[in-house]
């Protein structure tokens, strides 16, 4: 059976003024749209690109229900789940060592067309 990888996560802002909850199958690919705004969304409009709180999932119904109860709860609950294993707000994908590489391979001019 394959392995499925899944993330909910929170992100803010260089002064931790504004949170956002997300879930992903591609942590590091996600964090890096957030982090170069490749996407027009609220992440990029509020500079939220610290990456401060994460779980890990093997099934998508048990994140989505995790990434749903965190939208629930209101702000200072959502800031007692950080700082119960992040209490400095670190931006903990400083830590990783694998960052995204989307051109690991040579592009043939037909298939960019």
């Amino acid at each position: 059976m394959r392995s499925h990888d899944y993330w909910v996560y929170i992100l803010t802002n260089k002064h931790c003024t504004t949170l956002y909850i997300g879930i992903t199958n591609d942590i590091v690919c996600r964090l890096y749209q957030h982090r170069y705004g490749e996407v027009e969304s609220f992440t990029r409009r509020y500079r939220l690109n610290r990456l401060v709180w994460v779980e890990h999932f093997r099934n998508v119904n048990d994140a989505i229900a995790c990434e749903k109860k965190l939208k629930g709860w209101r702000r200072d609950r959502k800031i007692a789940l950080v700082e119960e294993t992040n209490p400095q707000w670190v931006d903990l994908s400083d830590e990783w060592e694998q960052q995204p590489r989307f051109y690991d391979r040579s592009w043939a001019t037909e298939e960019m067309i």
